[in-house]
């Protein structure tokens, strides 16, 4: 019976030092990010986790920055659409291919009150990348853009900068 008990415990030992004690810490790896248009200026730094989904893409979780001279202040939730943007849900991935945005893009909002949605449009004749801009007054739904909200090209580049 002694041997029995020994033998759970080792075992007991050994599977939870398997489980807790070998797992690798997870690590996230951050970014500088910045585009451009006329009119528009705007950078920071990204956090994403370290493993590329099969596309190749990373889940970005943290933002900050400034997009014309506004903080950054949250990053809008990935399936959510940025307000006056309905229904175009984003899904906040970034890779470090030649396309980096997927047509979902990502979202922020910044201090003025005002949110910002960057993505691919591979639907252009010259495929590239948007920012669609909503300002207050926000008015639910892309087709309702008042004369302060655009969707404009951008320049957009994203580079790793650290592994942690």
């Amino acid at each position: 019976m002694k041997n029995l008990a020994l033998l759970s415990a080792i075992v007991l030992a050994t599977t939870f030092g398997l489980i807790f004690g070998i797992m690798p810490a997870a690590s996230a790896l951050s970014w500088n990010w910045s585009y451009s248009a006329t009119g528009i200026a705007a950078n920071g730094t990204f956090t994403t986790n370290d493993t590329p989904n099969d596309l190749g893409f990373y889940q970005i979780s943290g933002i900050t920055g400034t997009r014309n001279g506004e903080i950054i202040t949250g990053l809008q939730a990935a399936g959510t659409p940025i307000p006056g943007n309905e229904p175009f849900d984003i899904d906040n991935l970034i890779s470090i291919n030649t396309q980096q945005l997927t047509g979902n893009g990502f979202g922020y909002s910044t201090s003025g009150g005002n949110y910002s949605s960057l993505y691919f449009a591979s639907f252009l004749q010259t495929p590239g990348y948007l920012e669609v801009f909503s300002a207050p007054p926000i008015t639910p739904g892309f087709e309702n853009l008042g004369l302060e909200d655009s969707e404009l090209p951008i320049s957009f580049s994203a580079t790793i900068i650290h592994r942690s």
